[in-house]
């Protein structure tokens, strides 16, 4: 099992928004739903665009380039022509601190 590591302060995460961050190495995006803090890889599996860069909408992130759509809780693809889901990451948040951990 892989340990967690600060990514943000869930003050960074804006309410129905993105926030771009790294774990490891790797490209992640995070969201502020409802208060809630979700984590999915930040690199669209269609048209390689930045999902941080992307819209929320009613808890599915669409992609900037092609608007495409994932749900952000689940990570699956809603909406052609993304078909391929997103990796998700386990969160945790701790006295306003995000820890995400590779899945």
């Amino acid at each position: 099992m892989s340990e967690w590591t600060q990514v943000a302060k869930s003050d960074d995460v804006p309410a129905d928004g993105t926030f771009p961050a790294t774990l490891n190495g790797e490209p992640v995006c995070l969201y502020n739903l409802d208060g809630e803090i979700f984590a999915t890889h930040d690199v669209c599996t269609h048209g390689n665009a930045n999902l941080s860069e992307g819209f929320v909408v009613n808890g599915y992130i669409e992609c900037p380039f092609h608007q495409g759509m994932f749900d952000i809780r689940t990570g699956e693809a809603s909406a052609a022509p993304c078909t391929v889901a997103l990796k998700t990451y386990p969160v945790k948040v701790e006295a306003g601190v995000v820890w995400l951990r590779q899945a």
